[in-house]
């Protein structure tokens, strides 16, 4: 099982570290490597936001669902994981940069939790096999009350473009990576 699921429990080692590294340093990561809308600088936030966050609580509150979501995309399709994920980190990062509003610093890796939520639910609704069914619907059961953060809240600290790109570019590349 750990076998399974060391692409996942990696990521998330690399993301204690980094936050283990951010708060010994201030947060400078964050200034650093964080996503910044419209800015060239930001680019690099594209591949380097999910590893950082914006505290001890937020990687903390990211670390459960990225084992739980991760392990079910992995269960549903494990010859797509791989290219899935990447791919899902690369287009949510890319809207954010171009979409988000401009003058913040997005960090963290919800933007891959909620990929990987809309990764599963559009491949059940998609391919319908049995396996993609039961993926689906564990993650709408357990996790189904996260598209709530998908649209702006009260704290404009959350950076609710990232769940929002997040989710539509999993079901996206849902579509793309697809059993014909």
């Amino acid at each position: 099982m750990l076998g399974t699921i060391r692409p996942i429990l990696i990521l998330v080692i690399v993301i204690w570290v980094a936050e283990i590294v951010n708060h010994l340093t201030g947060r400078a990561l964050n200034h650093s490597l964080g996503l910044v809308p419209r800015d060239a600088g930001g680019l690099i936030g594209i591949a380097t936001m999910p590893l950082l966050h914006g505290g001890i609580g937020h990687a903390a509150a990211n670390t459960v669902p990225l084992i739980i979501l991760g392990g079910v995309a992995l269960a549903v399709a494990p010859d797509r994981f791989g290219i899935a994920t990447i791919a899902i980190v690369i287009v949510s990062g890319f809207a954010v940069w171009l979409l988000a509003r401009p003058g913040t610093i997005h960090v963290g890796a919800s933007g891959l939790v909620f990929g990987w939520f809309g990764y599963v639910i559009a491949l059940g609704l998609i391919e319908r096999s049995a396996r993609a069914l039961i993926g689906a619907a564990v993650v709408f059961l357990f996790y189904g009350s996260i598209i709530w953060g998908a649209v702006p809240q009260g704290s404009l600290a959350i950076s609710w473009e990232a769940h929002l790109f997040g989710g539509l570019a999993g079901a996206l590349i849902a579509y793309l990576l697809r059993n014909r």
